[in-house]
């Protein structure tokens, strides 16, 4: 049975790594877009009001302003819905933050489809792609609660621009205080070896529930969490290639340009087998409660089940 150890949006684990931050590091400078409590940066703001800043809705300025606190020495985050922190000032976070490889920490909040009513111009699922293209940015995906809250405390001893993606709804608390987390490495959550499920934020679960079916059915899947779209961890991916044969990419984020193509890159220079990515296929959300959205785009673990039978039968 996959542990579940309570179920809160990881949004709030980025506000508790802050005010974690806050407390430790003077330095640490938060900046919001005016969505401030919607994005969990309210205890920082509260506790450490001389050093926040509500910018409004002008996220160029915001992200401006960031490299502009970087630049001065100190550790800015920002955060806002991820659509708009990594979509409106993409020149700026490429030209001014990454090209100078500035300290600034992107805080993208409210990803994917289960923004739900919001809508597609809410729904970000596209800032995968277009952040692990930059030089310079280092891309994190925590898949609850207490990772996103490693992922943000850590972020902030990591040198050059980050960019965490989190979520708004509840999903399932599937790691521990205890459970390791390291920029750059892999987490193998379940043993197997007929296929590897790679999977990235809230598909971790999906994933491991997927697993759990699957097993029934006499197959055994290793399920990895990589958190860390870039730099990705080569050696987890081409281990799995090689010792499972196949393997299937799971996200919450459009298949094109994003977590599965990360992987497809490594696996096609180094050990090719067969693979299947589960995500949003060239399209856009709409506006809905998130559990239906989530099914009607085929993002639950019986997409990622039908996945695996089917890329077993291109298994040599």
């Amino acid at each position: 049975m996959v542990n579940v150890f309570g179920n809160k949006a990881t949004r709030f684990g980025f506000g508790e790594g802050l005010v974690e931050l806050g407390r430790k590091n003077d330095k640490i400078f938060v900046l919001g877009a005016d969505t401030v409590s919607s994005v969990a940066i309210n205890g920082f703001q509260k506790e450490f009001p001389e050093r926040f800043a509500n910018v409004g809705i002008a996220e160029t300025n915001l992200l401006g302003m960031a490299a502009g606190l970087a630049v001065a020495g100190f550790v800015p985050f920002v955060s806002t819905y991820g659509v708009f922190a990594s979509g409106r000032p993409w020149e700026q976070i490429r030209t001014t933050i990454c090209y100078s490889n500035l300290n600034v920490k992107i805080g993208g909040s409210h990803s994917g489809l289960m923004v739900g009513p919001d809508g597609a111009t809410h729904q970000a699922l596209e800032e995968i792609s277009i952040m692990r293209c930059l030089p310079h940015m280092t891309v994190l995906v925590p898949c609850d609660l207490v990772e996103t809250k490693k992922a943000t405390i850590a972020a902030a001893d990591y040198n050059g621009p980050v960019y965490i993606r989190y979520g708004r709804e509840n999903v399932p608390i599937i790691t521990e205080d205890k459970t390791p987390f390291e920029i750059g490495k892999a987490i193998k959550m379940k043993e197997g070896s007929d296929v590897c499920i790679m999977a990235c934020g809230s598909m971790v679960y999906e994933s491991l529930m997927a697993a759990e079916i699957l097993e029934k059915e006499g197959i055994k899947a290793r399920v990895l969490n990589i958190h860390t779209i870039k730099p990705i961890d080569k050696q987890a991916i081409i281990d799995a290639a090689k010792e499972c044969g196949a393997i299937v990419t799971a996200e919450e984020h459009q298949i094109f340009g994003g977590f599965g193509s990360a992987v497809a890159e490594v696996v096609v220079a180094n050990s090719p087998v067969p693979m299947e990515f589960v995500g949003v296929n060239d399209t856009f959300g709409e506006s809905g409660k998130p559990a239906d959205l989530i099914v009607k785009y085929g993002l639950k673990d019986i997409n990622i089940v039908e996945a695996v039978k089917k890329v077993l039968k291109r298994k040599k």
